[in-house]
C-alpha cells in the first residue's frame, strides 16, 4: 500500500497534463516502513531526457538527476520510495519496458494522459519474482 496526499496526488496530474504528448517522469519522496507501506511526502519532478522522438512513449531520469533527487530526500530525513510518469494517450498500466527497468521495492504511480487531461491514476509494485508488476492500493494520506 501507498499513502499519497492529495496535495501530491494533483501535482502528478499537473505535471503530466504540462508535458503532454510527451511523458513526464519524477520521484516519490517519502517514508517506507518496515511492513512495506510507503507514506509519499513530496514527489519530485524531473524532465524528461529521453530523445525528443521517443519522449512520447518513454521516459528517462538521468543518473546525476535521480542522485539530486536522492540527496534532496535525505536532507529532508527520507528517500525515494518510487517513482511516478505519465501514459500519453494510454492507460495507466505498466508496458514491458516499465516492467524491464522496474526496481524491487519501489512503487510506480502511472497516470494516463488523454487529449491533455489527466484522468486515470494507479500505483504498481514489481512482484517478488521480478515476473510482473502487481497493483498496489492507493490510500489518501495524511
Amino acid at each position: 500500500m501507498i499513502a499519497l496526499q492529495e496535495q501530491e496526488e494533483d501535482e502528478i496530474r499537473r505535471h503530466g497534463e504540462s508535458e503532454y504528448p510527451h511523458e513526464c517522469c519524477g520521484l516519490l519522496i517519502g517514508r517506507l516502513s518496515e511492513s512495506g507501506s510507503k507514506q509519499v511526502m513530496e514527489v519530485y519532478p524531473i524532465s524528461n531526457a529521453r530523445e525528443e522522438e521517443s519522449k512520447h512513449n518513454r521516459s528517462l531520469i538521468l543518473p546525476e538527476e535521480y542522485m539530486r533527487g536522492e540527496r534532496y530526500a535525505r536532507g529532508c530525513g527520507l528517500e525515494v520510495v518510487g517513482n511516478y510518469h505519465s501514459h500519453p494517450d494510454h492507460a495507466a498500466v505498466p508496458s514491458q519496458f516499465d516492467l524491464d527497468h522496474a526496481w524491487p521495492t519501489w512503487s510506480y504511480i502511472i497516470v494516463s494522459v488523454r487529449a491533455g487531461r489527466a484522468s486515470d491514476l494507479r500505483s504498481w509494485e514489481m512482484a517478488a519474482d521480478r515476473s510482473r508488476f502487481d497493483e498496489e492500493e492507493i490510500s489518501k494520506g495524511n
